[in-house]
């Protein structure tokens, strides 16, 4: 058998995934949560109602679209980081399903780190299954990360994340997020902002100081709210937001790669579906990304990390 299932309930998404690891065939099902216009975020309790409330919704979504097949294991997201103490409760809503899935159905069931099904799926999405053989720096710019990592392979976790580098405070996605909620965009912000940033012409952001390859970005949300108490053209905060995360990137990454020369750069999590930070870091370094499916929330990164805990990597060289 090489078919698998994936779930992954993180901050603002509901996931399922399906990976046959022969033919490469695979099926993302999943949606945001809902957050009311001019709210930043949920709280856990909320979040982990909503993805009580969406699981059945999607499953049975998804499993009309597949019929019936038979699996060979179940990945699953459990905790946000491969830490110790890194927890959060929304990932318990996916853990549940998935173990009760896996005990009906006699299947094993494995665990990951939400972080790495990002690195997972990022790599898949971008062809490059490759990097997860030997190591690599990675970034995961995403809602609620902000992290420049070094990836290497590992015999039990398959991959292992060491942290180098990012924010030391908000996250680039709460950056995005807050400034499209200032001007009163949807939640989350990103694609919106994007698309009303694409209407600026202005070429800089503010110039974050990087050292060490962290960064502070708590400083850019009060300029972006001077910025809009000001009256400046809501098109241009959008861009001057977008590119000052980019700026920062591009400083951490460069010092990331001077401590550890000549290794490629992967690039995950929802913020790196920009097209602006896209094409700089592609740019810049020769970053590999992934499409916008494949970049957020998904569970099909647990799919595929509990297909090479069964198979090994060997099908990972069929694919591509």
């Amino acid at each position: 058998m090489t078919q698998y299932l994936g779930f992954d309930t993180s901050n603002y998404r509901t996931s399922l995934a399906y990976l046959d690891t022969c033919s490469g065939e695979h099926l993302i099902t999943g949606e945001l949560l809902p957050v009311a216009l001019g709210e930043k975020g949920l709280r856990q309790s909320d979040a982990l109602f909503a993805h009580t409330k969406a699981l059945p919704v999607l499953s049975r979504r998804q499993f009309d679209t597949l019929g019936t097949r038979e699996y060979r294991a179940v990945g699953v997201s459990s905790r946000p980081r491969s830490l110790p103490d890194s927890y959060m409760p929304c990932f318990l809503a996916g853990m549940s399903a998935a173990h009760v899935l896996g005990d009906a159905a006699g299947l094993p069931v494995h665990e990951f780190s939400h972080q790495q099904g990002h690195l997972a799926s990022a790599a898949f999405g971008a062809k490059r299954l490759d990097l997860l053989h030997s190591p690599f720096l990675a970034w995961h710019l995403s809602g609620g990360t902000t992290e420049l990592l070094l990836v290497e392979p590992d015999e039990h976790e398959i991959i292992r994340e060491t942290l180098i580098g990012g924010t030391t405070d908000i996250s680039a996605g709460q950056l995005i997020d807050r400034t499209g909620v200032m001007l009163g965009l949807g939640f989350p912000s990103g694609p919106e902002l994007e698309k009303l940033a694409d209407q600026s012409t202005l070429t800089k952001g503010f110039a974050v100081k990087v050292s060490d390859r962290r960064f502070s970005l708590s400083g850019v949300e009060n300029q972006v709210k001077s910025r809009i108490e000001a009256g400046e053209i809501p098109a241009d905060i959008a861009r001057y937001a977008i590119l000052t995360v980019l700026r920062a990137v591009l400083k951490a990454t460069q010092q990331g790669l001077e401590m550890y020369p000549g290794l490629p750069v992967l690039c995950a999590g929802g913020v790196m579906s920009n097209r602006l930070i896209q094409q700089e870091m592609h740019r810049t370094f020769r970053a590999c990304f992934a499409p916008a499916q494949y970049a957020s929330d998904n569970a099909l990164g647990v799919a595929i990390l509990a297909a090479i805990r069964e198979e090994g990597f060997e099908w990972t060289d069929r694919l591509f």
